[in-house]
This record gives structure tokens, sequence and C-alpha cells, in this order.
């Protein structure tokens, strides 16, 4: 899921070589941070914070194919 939330981010910004995400947590809770460019901030959380709802959802729907519990937070 980690490389799945790299390349949805990289495909959104600008800066492709800022994208970082790390892992935290437990094997069955597991979070996911993103950090991107701050300019690219806007790209990634969209208006309303409808692109990083979508984001989320995709990320959550692919994490129950694997019977885990998967948070994505976006860090500055």
């Amino acid at each position: 899921m980690k490389e799945l939330l790299e390349n949805i981010a990289k495909s959104l910004v600008e800066h492709p070589e800022d994208v970082n995400v790390t892992v935290a947590g437990t094997e069955q809770a597991v979070v996911l941070q993103l950090r991107v460019n701050e300019s690219d901030m806007g790209k990634v959380i969209g208006k309303q914070g409808r692109i990083a709802k979508a984001i989320r959802s995709v990320i959550k729907a692919a994490a129950i194919r694997e019977n885990k519990k998967v948070s994505v937070e976006i860090l500055q």
C-alpha cells in the first residue's frame, strides 16, 4: 500500500522527487504518512479536501483486500 500511495501522490504533484511515504503502527493498524513539497500541498488536498478523501478511499479499499486497517496522514 505504501507503493500505491507513492504512485498516486507522484502523479498529482509537480515535484515527484519530494514525495515521501513513511509507515508507522502495527501489522493490523497501519498509518501511512505522506509528505510532499510545500508548493504541492494544495494539489494533494484538493478543494475542500476532495482529493485527500479520494486518496484515503482508494487506500482503504486496498487495505480491506489485505484485511488490514490503514489510515493516511498528509503532513507538512
